[in-house]
């Protein structure tokens, strides 16, 4: 059975969608149970009504909300008795295998490395998000955790999305690129100059060198490499991109008669791409790198992002993907790990 803590008051759709999609994750899987963190009355309020299996739901009472807008290291020193902070000490305490929250990514990124703790050996823990590309699907990491990561934190965020891909995803020889805006190894910046000599050398992982932006919705890489700053940027115009897409192709379908009835005849077609830009097909972001699964869910998730979220969960136990973290960060030589 694979315990999930949800955050039931995280999220702009708080506390309904979190709960909908706890009990859709509990009547999809039978090998799932679920924690609610927040408010008992509200919770039950929620659940009334709804039939749900009682065996494998629990309530943990938490008195107060970290609300986006809160100074992050602040929220968690003063709100202790927040849905998030209970959620977290859940995990650290082991009485929970995985916790999700909708709630503030800042908050969650202090949080989870306070109170879950990082994996010994890893110095940063990164996000790592899945984009579909024309290729398939390609893990962009960090893509929010870590602004201004070094180049030893970067050679392990390579080796965590490469672990992540082929236990997770499923791909068996993972390919790795950097992020950068050429492709020649002397491009970039500092950082990226730092880097790639670390990547190169890695016997752990399949480098293939500088990934140029721009052939990331191509497939370039399995893993494309980061720091957090440009890892935002790039999701945030890669959802930008794909959303105004489809909608200026929905709306030339329907500019006049001939593009309706184009429509009607490619509409499966249309009803597939838009699926594989659905980010609700893949739940929310991991947080790498913990003693403990950590699933950052988006702001306005929806019901089935969040039992998505609960559900990928699942993958991540049964592959022990942290023991396997912890193994290849070990393996590392002592000159590539500097003291942070």
């Amino acid at each position: 059975m694979i315990r999930v803590c949800v955050d039931a008051m995280g999220g702009d759709n708080a506390p309904a969608c979190n709960v909908e999609g706890a009990l859709l994750a509990l009547s999809e899987n039978p090998e799932v149970s679920v924690i609610l963190s927040g408010n008992e009355d509200v919770i039950r309020q929620e659940l009334n009504g709804k039939t749900y299996d009682e065996n494998r739901l629990e309530i943990r009472h938490a008195s107060e909300v970290i609300e986006t807008g809160e100074a992050p290291v602040m929220a968690i020193q003063t709100k202790k008795d927040s849905s998030l902070v209970r959620g977290l000490s859940l995990l650290k305490t082991g009485e929970s295998d995985a916790f999700v929250s909708c709630g503030s990514t800042g908050a969650l990124l202090v949080g989870g490395q306070v109170l879950a703790g990082r994996i010994k050996g890893v110095k940063r823990a990164p996000l790592a998000v899945v984009l579909p590309t024309m290729k398939g699907k390609t893990v962009l990491i960090d893509c929010g955790a870590n602004v201004d990561a070094k180049a030893e934190n970067l050679l392990q965020f390579a080796i965590m999305g490469s672990l992540y891909a082929k236990h997770i995803l499923g791909i068996p020889e993972p390919t790795v690129g950097l992020a950068n805006i050429g492709t020649e190894e002397e491009k970039g910046n500092m950082l990226t100059h730092d880097t790639y000599p670390l990547l190169k050398a890695e016997p752990s992982i399949r480098f293939i060198g500088n990934a140029e932006v721009r052939d990331i919705p191509y497939g370039v890489a399995d893993v494309v490499v980061c720091e957090a700053f440009v890892g935002n940027v790039i999701l945030k115009m890669f959802e930008g991109t794909a959303k105004s897409l489809l909608k200026s192709i929905k709306a030339s379908l329907k500019s006049n008669l001939l593009g309706m009835i184009g429509g009607l005849m490619i509409k499966p077609s249309l009803k597939k791409l838009i699926k594989t830009f659905d980010s609700s097909e893949d739940g929310g972001a991991p947080m790498l790198g913990l003693n403990g699964l950590v699933v950052k869910a988006h702001g306005n998730s929806t019901a089935l992002q969040v039992k998505n979220a609960i559900l990928q969960s699942i993958s991540f136990k049964e592959n022990d993907l942290s023991a396997k973290i912890a193994e290849a960060v070990a393996k590392l030589k002592p000159n590539t790990v500097q003291a942070d």
